[in-house]
């Protein structure tokens, strides 16, 4: 079996919810492609999927070091980013989320997972402002949707009192 038929594969066995095996797969082609960036980063969203986040972070790490195409670095920095908040690990979270939404502004996933690590570190506004910003932009809701521009102005004047 060439390389690219044991990524199929172990992106299959993830995909199916054998994600141990999957891993297994993933970390025998690292023995053999240690400097293939996309296995570095399969290697990192299986461990991801099996709970093992602390494990994943270095794979992450390397994935990105390595460099990664445009849509598995935006992927891997959203994945390194989520994970290291749920580890607790908030500023180095909210670093690499940062870096995600100067590196892919459009893409919207980033900004809410930089609202709950903003939610973590405290800054309850911000995050609400970001939350409130994307349901006003996203949300096929009709009744969100006639009053977005309402929900767009509020957005970051959640303190304010009007007399």
């Amino acid at each position: 079996m060439n390389i690219e038929q044991k990524i199929r594969q172990a992106i299959s066995l993830r995909a199916s919810g054998d994600a141990e095996q999957a891993r297994e797969c993933w970390l025998s082609l690292l023995e053999e492609e240690p400097g293939n960036a996309e296995i570095w980063y399969q290697t990192a969203w299986t461990h991801d999927a099996l709970g093992l986040e602390r494990e994943a972070v270095p794979y992450y790490e390397e994935a990105i070091r390595l460099g990664l195409g445009e849509e598995s670095l935006a992927g891997a920095l959203l994945g390194l980013g989520s994970t290291l908040r749920t580890l607790g690990e908030y500023g180095r979270a909210s670093e690499v989320l940062e870096q995600g939404l100067r590196t892919f502004p459009e893409r919207r996933e980033f900004r809410v997972f930089y609202a709950m690590v903003l939610y973590n570190l405290g800054r309850h506004a911000q995050a609400m402002e970001l939350l409130l910003a994307e349901i006003a932009d996203t949300s096929g809701d009709d009744g969100i949707r006639g009053y977005a521009k309402a929900i767009r102005f509020y957005a970051d004047k959640l303190d304010e009192v009007w007399e």
